[in-house]
């Protein structure tokens, strides 16, 4: 095929921009991807494919809807984490769509992972500094409220250094002159064996997959639920209160798990 061929079929689409490597990926791919965003996303590559559209530029899409889920959330009561929640779907769909468009075309980049990144980086970043403000209540009234945005940046940089990590065992390892890792459980579990069962241990309690943006608009619809009931503010504030400590447990566990395993062995 080339960049210009179009499929012929939904089945053909799915064949060759889904391929198992793709599909069984154990970082890379979203859970949302695996459960049911991969089911939809090839109706909407279809029809970018019959635009001129690049996968650059719905990278580019991806990055605009991730940044409106953030806007949203400035939107007062339910409504804003309403449509904060359904822009963070869809930022997930476009992000499936984007690498299905530069498989079929065959136009895969380093600058469209690099685009990646800026997108789920600076979206991440961007709600929870957006939840901050959400909690302290706008317009602000007392300097207390500072608190509260104060809190949403620190969640925010404690965010972007976890996601950090992962990059830096990339680069750590392509500057040792080692193979690239493969996107695997095994590679991933650590050595030591008190680790190993502090790890299995997290899968019943995943806290430390909050911090996408998914999730993250996720939490911020159910904490508004919870909000007509007891309040927008105690709400929020109980929940941006909370998502900080577990970020930094999240981090240095992390740091600990990395550490420990094989991702940085020579």
């Amino acid at each position: 095929m080339t960049t210009t061929t179009r499929p012929r079929s939904i089945a053909e689409l799915r064949a060759v921009a889904q391929p198992p490597e793709v599909r069984g990926r154990r970082n890379a791919e979203h859970w949302t991807a695996s459960l049911y965003l991969r089911r939809f996303s090839p109706y909407l590559t279809w029809l970018l494919l019959k635009t001129s559209i690049s996968a650059n530029g719905v990278t580019g899409l991806m990055i605009l809807v991730g940044w409106s889920a953030a806007a949203a959330l400035l939107i007062p009561g339910i409504a804003g984490a309403a449509l904060a929640l359904l822009l963070g779907q869809l930022q997930m769909l476009v992000d499936c769509c984007d690498g299905e468009v530069a498989r079929w075309r065959r136009t895969s980049s380093p600058a469209g992972v690099f685009l990646d990144k800026v997108g789920h980086y600076t979206t991440e970043a961007l709600i929870p500094i957006a939840l901050g403000l959400r909690a302290a209540g706008l317009p602000f009234e007392t300097p207390a409220d500072f608190l509260w945005t104060t809190i949403g940046f620190a969640l925010a940089l404690v965010i972007v250094l976890n996601k950090a990590l992962n990059d830096m065992v990339h680069v750590a390892r392509a500057n040792a002159g080692l193979t690239k890792l493969a996107d695997t459980k095994g590679e991933a579990v650590p050595s030591s064996s008190g680790l190993a069962s502090l790890r299995r241990a997290a899968r019943f309690l995943p806290f430390h997959r909050l911090y996408h943006s998914v999730e993250l608009t996720m939490l911020a619809f159910a904490t508004a639920l919870v909000g007509l009931v007891v309040g927008e503010g105690t709400a929020d504030r109980v929940l941006v209160g909370a998502l900080l400590p577990l970020a930094l447990l999240a981090l240095a566990g992390h740091f600990v798990a990395i550490m420990a395993s094989k991702r940085v062995r020579s």
